[in-house]
């Protein structure tokens, strides 16, 4: 006689998920640690630096220290303000080889990142500031056109520290209110006339994340006026707002 099928094991289907999320969970881990171990393999590979690395690394920051006070010596101020009492401020260059009061000058510009952009008065403080940092910055007199497109395209304000979007005019009120700044058209104004309150407006603007333009923009620190992209583009930083707006 053929023996009889013995009956299946039932199980429950709480513990068949059971089973499928463990299961899960140990490919996720092994995954985890595979790629802590690649990644401390990697880290271990670095070069190391060598001494003359460390020596050029820091005459090269002590060279941008001596050319800062060059600059600021040898170059007088024309009468810039005159030409536009508004400037749009642009970092074009990264850290390397950069003096720890470029560093700070640049913190107290807001300008942390590159492709960062800030709207200043055009008075003797902020030029001095600028031309301490010139082969890091490249900067001009923006147009009443620049301006609203900046602000409506890439405008963010500053609320509890966090980083706010311009969609709603109320955000805008509770923050300049007391100052008779209610919309966003009252904040285009209040920058491309540099208004009373100005430096209220600004604070409150985050400073404009720019987009990295597809060509045209090399960032090396040759003045723009000798065919490089750093310094004062004047009415010509309008074309490269386009560009990365």
């Amino acid at each position: 006689m053929a023996e009889e099928p013995q009956p299946l094991n039932y199980v429950h289907e709480t513990v068949l998920k059971k089973r499928k999320i463990s299961e899960d969970w140990a490919i996720k881990r092994r995954g985890l640690l595979a790629e802590k171990k690649r990644s401390k393999q990697e880290r271990f590979k670095r070069p190391i630096k060598r001494p003359e690395e460390f020596v050029k690394e820091y005459r090269d920051k002590e060279l941008d220290f001596v050319r800062m006070k060059q600059r600021v010596k040898l170059r007088k101020f024309p009468n810039e303000a005159v030409k536009s009492k508004l400037l749009f401020v642009i970092r074009i260059h990264g850290s390397k080889d950069m003096h720890p009061q470029t560093r700070k000058i640049l913190n107290k510009l807001r300008l942390v990142q590159i492709l960062n952009g800030v709207f200043l008065k055009a008075n003797e403080a902020n030029l001095r500031m600028l031309l301490r940092v010139e082969p890091f910055v490249t900067y001009g007199y923006p147009n009443l056109k620049s301006v609203k497109e900046l602000i409506y395209k890439k405008g963010h304000g500053k609320v509890d520290k966090e980083r706010t979007p311009l969609t709603d005019n109320n955000v805008i009120e509770q923050a300049l209110g007391r100052y008779g700044i209610l919309c966003i058209e009252d904040i285009v104004h209040e920058i491309a006339t540099v208004g009373s309150h100005f430096r209220e407006v600004t604070r409150f603007l985050w400073p404009f994340k720019l987009k990295c333009p597809e060509r045209g923009l090399r960032m090396n620190k040759k003045l723009y006026k000798q065919g490089g992209d750093s310094g004062n583009r004047e009415d010509q930083i309008n074309e490269l707002i386009d560009k990365l707006n």
